[in-house]
């Protein structure tokens, strides 16, 4: 039975947003955002909100657009040095967030999408992160208990999918998004290319449709870069050497 569907995203996500939820969502800094899903949340006003993600986007842009909205009262997250209403709000007292190192952020929606209510790092020993945290010695080392993550709602972004929700990542956006994928309860997929059954090489599945409740096609819009750096060459390169096959 195809996954996909004639409601609109922003009707697909308010029918499915509740306040109160706990909702991961994708993406590395902006790469692979499913901005679409985020955009039809936002409109869903679901408030309440615990946004589990690697970061908070930036300001009018991404997760940003859920804290202008005032959607969301709890973040777990890594990173979140980029957005300046972010860092208001918490300073404010408006947001409660929980710092999550990155490698463990991972392994805790890998759990919990694998089943796995806890388990064991030393990363994060002796921090702040582990403070309150259960503790035990293996080996003669100290690790710290961390546990898994399950959402009631995972929003995702992947390049290519089918119509049974099976998924196929480009690049960066391979990071957080399977990972959410299989963390949430249900979970809603955005693509670029959305195909039909067949279509996908079943060796190029990244995100199994098993894990996939509904899949739409994001819409075509231009990828925001988080920071553009460039530098001027020393020196133009010369058209004839290059034709002469010479190093440039």
């Amino acid at each position: 039975m195809s996954k996909n569907t004639e409601t609109s995203i922003r009707e697909l996500v308010a029918g499915l947003a509740e306040d109160g939820m706990t909702i991961a969502v994708g993406g590395f800094g902006l790469c692979g955002v499913p901005f679409d899903l985020i955009e039809g949340l936002r409109d869903s006003g679901a408030k309440d909100l615990t946004i589990v993600s690697n970061n908070m986007g930036v300001d009018g842009q991404g997760l940003g657009i859920l804290l202008e909205n005032h959607q969301v009262t709890k973040v777990i997250a890594s990173y979140v040095g980029e957005n300046k209403l972010f860092a208001r709000q918490y300073l404010d007292g408006e947001l409660e967030v929980e710092f999550t190192p990155q490698g463990t952020l991972a392994e805790r929606l890998r759990a919990g999408g694998a089943g796995i209510p806890a388990f064991y790092t030393a990363t994060g020993v002796g921090t702040l992160v582990a403070e309150g945290k259960p503790h035990a010695e293996f080996d003669g080392r100290t690790y710290v208990q961390e546990r898994g993550i399950v959402a009631d709602l995972a929003l995702v972004h992947a390049w290519r999918g089918d119509v049974d929700g099976n998924l196929v990542y480009r690049s960066t956006a391979q990071n957080f998004n399977p990972l959410c994928a299989a963390s949430g309860k249900v979970t809603v997929a955005q693509v670029e290319q959305l195909v039909e059954r067949g279509a996908i090489e079943p060796d190029s599945v990244m995100t199994a449709g098993v894990f996939i409740d509904h899949i739409v096609r994001a819409s075509d819009r231009e990828k925001p870069i988080e920071k553009r750096t460039t530098r001027p060459r020393e020196t133009a390169p010369d058209p004839a050497a290059a034709a002469a096959g010479e190093e440039i």
